[in-house]
């Protein structure tokens, strides 16, 4: 039994510095794990300054700390190189929608103009006079609808503030809220990054065993 209890505690003694080496990728793994997970949730929090008296230095999240900037950097892109007032008003009014903003707008007149028309107008004559408003419109509506649009750019190139509409709607946003919706369109990046940092932890740590091994 004492011989026994001697060849385990020897080939524990011979075996330790192996054991050690093959820790090092794990070690390395679970600190590259964590270092990425902790500074992804500095990314956020915390949400207001944190003081560290020793230091006399102040602490917070960078999605809390810059969000103004970050809110108007956002609309900053998103007008000016992602969609503008004039792209917005072509795609309302594209070819297809063109036509069916025309249709609407001469039934709309026309039956309009038979129901204002006095009651001792004869039906007949109603009729002309709607169909006479048809036809003027089925000519000239694509011209008129042109005009329209042109002025309808203007004013939205003028009113329409895309930046500051972005703006305004992120920074009305609870931070919490903010966070929550940054990680739910980033989520699988996010753990991504987690996961990277854990690969190459796990990397350093073999490299860093074979240098041990031979240097024993």
């Amino acid at each position: 039994m004492i011989v026994m209890y001697a060849i385990i505690k020897m080939v524990m003694y011979l075996m330790k510095p192996y054991f050690q080496l093959g820790l090092m990728p794990l070690i390395g793994a679970i600190i590259g794990w964590g270092t990425n997970m902790l500074a992804i949730k500095l990314i956020f929090r915390p949400l207001n300054p944190v003081k560290i008296p020793i230091l006399g230095i102040q602490i917070q999240g960078l999605i809390p700390k810059r969000r103004f900037d970050i809110s108007r950097s956002i609309g900053e892109v998103l007008e000016h190189e992602i969609i503008s007032p004039e792209e917005i008003v072509d795609s309302l009014t594209n070819k297809n929608t063109k036509a069916e903003i025309i249709k609407y707008i001469k039934n709309l007149i026309a039956n309009r103009v038979s129901e204002k028309l006095p009651g001792y107008i004869p039906l007949g004559f109603r009729d002309s006079i709607s169909n006479y408003i048809g036809d003027m419109i089925d000519r000239n509506g694509a011209e008129i609808f042109d005009e329209m649009k042109t002025v309808i750019t203007e004013k939205a190139k003028d009113q329409l503030d895309l930046k500051q509409l972005v703006e305004n709607k992120i920074n009305s946003l609870d931070i919490e809220e903010l966070e929550d919706l940054i990680i739910r369109l980033s989520r699988q990046e996010l753990r991504q990054i987690e996961v990277l940092g854990g690969i190459i932890g796990f990397f350093i740590g073999t490299i860093q065993a074979a240098i041990s091994y031979y240097l024993m």
